[in-house]
């Protein structure tokens, strides 16, 4: 770890468009990561359109393709980076040194108040199956240990690589007295498009994983063609995310049209089951314990191992989690048709249409809470002894219900966003899961 700490970063600020913000930070000057964060915070509230910053850190030994989204070197967005990084070489020997491999994990930090703007339902952690407590990232060294902290230098000059709404970038001229900003709509555009949805993706890998694991200890019928239903959807919105990115035209032949249909009335069934869920909470009395068997009645199956309750709660999390990547789609869609006005219409569109997502989900986050925190009455009978296996079945159900809250994120705060961008010697390009960081 002792040479991690002597690393320089290279670190590029971006706008999504022409602005200037007063001199906060010099040319060259070493900064800590909490520097950085500070930076961060003080350039999005200078400036009044997005400003992002760019890390520029050597690959790391052990990086997980397998959870990205994988563009081609020909994308807008392979594309986009290299002509960024290409320009920024040539006024920056810091970043020509690390860029040099062509091999680089680019770390895009999007601050809160930025974040915020396509909603803060779209990215939550997501809990790490290795480690009790931990959230996925990929800024690790071969050793599996986080490689901060380190040297993160600002690289200077603005720089010009194509033109506003194709596969580069343009920047404005330096002004006295402020710091010019690489203007690079259609990068950000991109890599939050495809950030958010490998994120969107990822939830619904593990929606799928928790479904498989009910429906093996739930035989029913119903709930299968719910679940094939749904996951069918996949393909044509991978079909649809390709084309976009790759700034084509949506078709009839893709299919999206049909797998949108089938997700909203998923999404129908879940609204439908949530409300149902909430007036059956709400004829509880507040205040005093429940018995076990009025909670099963309105929540099938929640005091074993899989049921019908859990089963839908994760159809709903799947139906979400789909539509949470058309969603991305169509305000990708909104924004490449004006090509002026790039990140504004994609975040305004973006953050839109997920508000109806966002109530969903919270409303389920809520019924979770409200179950975790009920109090099991002892059962009705005549019998003033109860068998062991009563007991343990009423300690087993309360444990179980208690531990629906765990994980569950109701009203979170916005925090600044990470999406890692692996780039290899090819100019291809892996987008990781848009994270908190």
């Amino acid at each position: 770890m002792a040479g991690d700490r002597k690393r320089t970063v290279p670190v590029l600020a971006l706008a999504t468009a022409d602005v200037h913000v007063p001199g906060v930070m010099s040319v060259g000057e070493a900064m800590t990561a909490e520097r950085l964060a500070e930076l961060r915070g003080v350039l999005a509230a200078l400036a009044d359109d997005p400003i992002v910053t760019l890390e520029l850190h050597p690959l790391p030994d052990t990086t997980d393709r397998a959870r990205g989204i994988p563009l081609d070197a020909a994308s807008p967005l392979a594309q986009s980076l290299s002509q960024l990084i290409t320009q920024a070489s040539r006024s920056s020997l810091t970043t020509a040194r690390a860029t040099a491999s062509g091999e680089n994990l680019y770390r895009m930090v999007i601050p809160a108040k930025v974040a915020d703007q396509f909603g803060q339902g779209m990215v939550r952690s997501l809990p790490s199956k290795g480690a009790a407590g931990g959230i996925y990232g990929s800024l690790v060294n071969s050793a599996g240990r986080f490689v901060e902290p380190a040297t993160f230098v600002p690289v200077g000059k603005a720089t010009t690589a194509g033109a506003v709404g194709g596969a580069g970038a343009t920047a404005g001229a330096a002004a006295a007295g402020s710091v010019a900003l690489t203007v690079a709509a259609p990068l950000v555009l991109m890599a939050v498009a495809v950030g958010v949805s490998a994120h969107a993706d990822s939830r619904r890998q593990r929606a799928i994983d928790h479904i498989t694991q009910l429906l093996e200890h739930l035989q029913e019928e119903k709930l299968d063609d719910e679940h094939s239903e749904l996951d069918a959807c996949r393909s044509a919105i991978d079909k649809a995310t390709a084309v976009l990115l790759d700034q084509g035209k949506l078709g009839v032949s893709l299919g999206l049209d049909s797998a949108v249909h089938a997700i909203d009335t998923a999404l129908s069934r879940a609204g439908r089951r949530l409300s149902r869920w909430q007036s059956a909470l709400d004829g509880l009395s507040e205040g005093e314990a429940v018995g076990l068997g009025a909670v099963t009645k309105s929540f099938p199956g929640i005091d074993g191992h899989g049921g019908t309750f859990r089963t839908h709660v994760e159809l709903a999390s799947l139906a979400i989690a789909l539509m949470r990547r058309v969603v991305v789609l169509q305000a990708v869609e909104h924004a490449q048709g004006e090509p002026g006005n790039l990140f504004e219409n994609f975040t305004r569109v973006l953050k839109r249409d997920q508000e109806r997502l966002d109530e969903l989900e919270a409303g389920i986050a809520g019924v979770l809470v409200r179950l975790s925190t009920l109090e099991l009455a002892r059962p009705n009978g005549l019998k003033p002894v109860f068998t062991p296996g009563e007991v343990d079945r009423l300690m087993s159900a309360a444990h179980r219900i208690h531990r629906l809250g765990d994980d569950v994120t109701v009203n979170g705060r916005a925090t600044d966003v990470a999406i890692e961008i692996v780039r290899d010697k090819d100019g291809s390009v892996v987008v990781h899961p848009a994270l908190p960081a």
